[in-house]
């Protein structure tokens, strides 16, 4: 490792350490103070503040500016929990801090036997949320390695001690298949740019580049696509809900993958107009234009734009 990884290590096993004295919930009020830190330092500000004015354009600069200052908020604590992890997927913080909506949709998917693909999005604590059903039924975590590989290793035990399994992505394809197979659950996320490997659907009233990974692997398999989406309470608790599996109506034609893409894409971003706050804005979303011809993205009515309203909690 470079002494710059070396460094950071060191500092991030001590933050993780203080968190774990000090316990869950005032970690998340330190969470939340480091996040508004970077905030304040720039990381990424001009980037989020360009996607929200393109997910947002009926919104005020001062609107903006409150999801923006609360999501710098929320990634504090989402970056915080990751030292919970092993209590929420062994202890009893999980049964705390975690309330499902919408469970009978998993316990329908463990009875059929093809697995599952949760789905949701860089949309609050996926991965503890992920970590939590894994007390419930077994859950394998599709991960993208870190640039720093001391702390891929730390968080990397983290998991181990929390009882998920890890597959890389992009080269674990076939892991994938072998855990559906097992009739276990696997947890990906399909919300970044894709480049020209992707599929172009709406999202946030413009196409956006979208991975067909996933949609792919359902029809090929059987699996159901499962969504869940989580909003963090006042009291820093989660609430996960569970949707019903996505419905593919042809799975056997040739636009099949396309429509799956399209439809998952939607349930995020219902959820990202209820609560904006939650979704990571520090990604360039839609870095890669459409091709020249593509369709246009419908204009959202008065309606749909006030049920954009900011739910933002800081």
């Amino acid at each position: 490792m470079s002494p710059g990884h070396v460094l950071e290590t060191l500092l991030v096993r001590g933050v993780f350490a203080g968190l774990g004295a000090i316990g869950w919930r005032r970690s998340l009020h330190v969470g939340a103070w480091i996040g508004d830190g970077l905030r304040r330092a720039g990381l990424r500000r001009r980037v989020a503040a360009a996607n929200l004015e393109l997910a947002f354009p009926e919104r005020s600069p001062a609107e903006r500016a409150t999801i923006m200052r609360a999501h710098y908020h929320e990634l504090g604590r989402v970056a915080a929990e990751y030292r919970w992890l092993p209590e929420v997927g062994r202890g009893s913080l999980g049964d705390q801090i975690v309330e499902i909506h919408g469970i009978e949709h998993l316990h329908a998917a463990r009875a059929g036997g093809r697995g599952a693909i949760l789905m949701s999005g860089h949309y609050g604590n996926v991965e503890l949320l992920a970590v939590y059903l894994g007390r419930i039924h077994p859950v394998d975590l599709v991960v993208q390695p870190l640039h720093n590989p001391g702390v891929e290793a730390l968080v990397d035990g983290l998991r181990e001690r929390a009882g998920v399994g890890r597959i890389p992505a992009g080269i674990g394809v076939r892991r994938v298949y072998e855990a559906l197979r097992a009739n276990r659950w696997v947890s990906m996320l399909a919300d970044q740019d894709a480049r020209r490997a992707g599929t172009f659907v709406p999202f946030m009233g413009r196409l956006a580049s979208t991975p067909l990974g996933p949609a792919r692997i359902a029809l090929a398999t059987g699996a159901p696509v499962i969504m869940g989406f989580s909003r963090r309470a006042a009291d820093g608790c989660h609430h996960l809900h569970v949707e019903p599996p996505l419905a593919t109506p042809d799975p056997a034609a040739p636009d099949a993958a396309e429509r799956l893409t399209a439809a998952h894409t939607a349930r995020l971003e219902h959820w990202i107009r209820q609560y904006p706050e939650m979704w990571f804005w520090l990604h360039r979303r839609w870095k890669t234009p459409p091709p020249q011809g593509s369709p246009a993205v419908p204009a959202r009515t008065g309606k749909e734009a006030r049920d954009g309203a900011v739910h933002a909690s800081l």
